[in-house]
């Protein structure tokens, strides 16, 4: 009886032992080491996603990239390029461009920069892109694509997968050495609108047949169905090209895009150059400032 009453309390204190043991190492694995227990702060962080970076909404240098209208073309002499009064790093008073109303009038003349060129379409945007980027600004701007769409005729016109490829080499290359400069990019304007505002005009015709944006301006009174339909065309291809500023700009967290601003607004007669009733005045400059600040300022960027 005896050896049975030891036998009985050894088995009980080695079931103990076993079970003290088990709770241990147990212990230890919900809190040691790199493992976390389900539910735990370690994996919470894993699981969180990653946050955008804030949008500077008051940077202090700016580089403009873009074609004939960041250029200021037509706004002060016919077929002339007028820089002061562009919307994006121009000078003049009048206008007071996105540079002036972020930076001051002062600062604007030492930090910011118009890389613009006149004729320029987007494959041209990567060069343009690599210089802005030698200044290290903390914004640039981008405003391209009417003269992919502007060509001699509609069947020349740059395909949307090649502008695709040239608008996404170009943040490539901005971001190959400036990681952090923020991009404002602004929509393709609505060419048709622009062709229905302008014919009204008949001097703004007569420099039409100058060959400005043929693909849309030619023949500018002929209304049968080859002529609606290939204005049509260009309308189309300029709606995806606006669609691919979007969608690549949504892929880079320092990229915003207008929302559609620029194609939305409706110039009118003052707002147009009255050498060529097509690129946009001086008024016309100002309102794309004035768009533009508000887009680069707000909180949020506009759907």
């Amino acid at each position: 009886m005896r050896n049975s009453r030891h036998r009985a309390r050894a088995a009980v204190a080695l079931a103990t032992a076993a079970l003290t043991g088990f709770a241990t190492l147990t212990a230890c694995d919900a809190s040691g080491g790199d493992s976390a227990a389900p539910g735990g702060s370690a994996a919470q962080d894993r699981a969180a996603p990653k946050r955008a970076p804030a949008w500077d909404t008051s940077p202090r240098s700016l580089a403009a990239v873009g074609d004939s209208i960041t250029r200021g073309f037509d706004a002060c002499s016919v077929l002339s390029d007028c820089p002061e009064v562009s919307w994006a790093t121009g000078s003049d008073d009048g206008v007071r461009s996105l540079a002036q109303r972020l930076l001051g009038k002062q600062r604007a003349e030492t930090h910011s920069w118009n890389y613009a060129k006149t004729g320029a379409r987007m494959a041209d945007l990567p060069e343009q892109m690599a210089r802005a980027a030698a200044r290290k600004p903390e914004l640039v701007t981008v405003m391209a694509g009417a003269n992919d769409a502007c060509r001699s005729s509609a069947d020349e016109m740059t395909s949307v997968a090649e502008f695709r490829a040239d608008f996404e080499d170009s943040l490539r290359t901005l971001r190959r050495s400036q990681p952090k400069t923020q991009v404002y990019v602004a929509s393709v304007p609505d060419l048709k609108r622009l062709w229905s505002t302008g014919r009204t005009n008949q001097l703004g015709k007569q420099v039409w047949k100058l060959g400005i944006c043929k693909s849309m301006l030619a023949d500018a009174d002929d209304m049968d169905r080859a002529a609606t339909e290939r204005r049509q065309s260009v309308q189309d291809r300029v709606v995806a090209y606006n669609k691919v500023l979007k969608d690549v700009c949504a892929q880079d967290q320092r990229c915003r895009y207008d929302g559609g601003a620029v194609f939305g607004f409706h110039f009118d007669g003052e707002q147009l150059s009255h050498w060529d009733w097509f690129h946009p005045s001086k008024d016309g400059q100002s309102r794309l400032a004035e768009m533009a600040h508000k887009g680069v300022t707000a909180a949020r960027p506009r759907s």
